[in-house]
């Protein structure tokens, strides 16, 4: 099956208001922005997201941050976007802040038809509260629940027209085990290539529903720091 699109009203016909986003990407690294810039460009509102974090102010999720879109979001780290902050702190939105390998954990256990797994990350933290806690050989143990989205956006470095992927070293990140747990998977990529060596492949196609040519991607750097001389 061909999944290559080249509109992505296609990918995006059944998204409204209220659903879940699973989103790629480590900051600014192998984000889909095309894709983010869609949703901003529809209007839906009241989005539930699940990613590593917001991104900046200007850029990856950071503008459906400044259009309100986003209702709640689940992130292990939040700590370069302004209107992040300033939206937290005046309530306008849900924050549910995660150990970064379990919040892994739960994407990848999404994808695998696990609904929940023990972990010790947590326990005696705040982040226990409210969850079932088990002694296992002596060790205690939090329970977690997997996480399942209506829609996943990926970013990769190559696809061919079955949707297998190809990410770009460090770019593959949060990518995978979002495109894994998506009722619905868009991989936005920089090259479409006619065939891929089956030993390369990150991702299998069967995965993904929708491929879509990225261009002219900007690549931003999130923190410059210098040396002085």
């Amino acid at each position: 099956m061909n999944k290559i699109i080249q509109d992505l009203d296609k990918a995006f016909y059944g998204l409204k208001d209220g659903m879940s986003l699973l989103v790629g990407g480590f900051g600014l690294c192998g984000i889909p922005e095309f894709c983010i810039q869609k949703i901003k460009d529809l209007g839906i509102k009241d989005l539930i997201v699940v990613s590593n974090n917001c991104g900046i102010d200007d850029c990856g999720l950071g503008i459906l941050l400044q259009n309100k879109q986003i209702k709640k979001i689940i992130a292990s780290y939040v700590g370069e976007n302004k209107t992040f902050e300033r939206q937290f702190i005046n309530n306008e939105i849900e924050v549910v802040l995660t150990p970064q390998g379990t919040l892994a954990e739960q994407l990848r256990a999404g994808g695998a038809g696990i609904p929940a797994f023990y972990t010790p990350t947590g326990v005696g933290t705040a982040i226990a509260e409210g969850k079932e806690h088990k002694e296992i050989d002596g060790k205690t143990y939090i329970l977690e629940k997997a996480i399942k989205g209506d829609f996943a956006l990926v970013k990769a470095q190559k696809a061919d027209k079955y949707g297998n992927l190809i990410f770009n070293k460090t770019a593959r990140n949060f990518n995978p085990l979002c495109a894994t747990a998506g009722n619905v998977t868009i991989a936005e990529v920089e090259e479409i290539v006619d065939s891929l060596d089956a030993d390369s492949i990150h991702l299998s196609g069967i995965y993904v529903d929708f491929v879509y040519l990225g261009k002219n991607y900007e690549k931003r750097i999130e923190k410059i720091i210098t040396r002085e001389e």
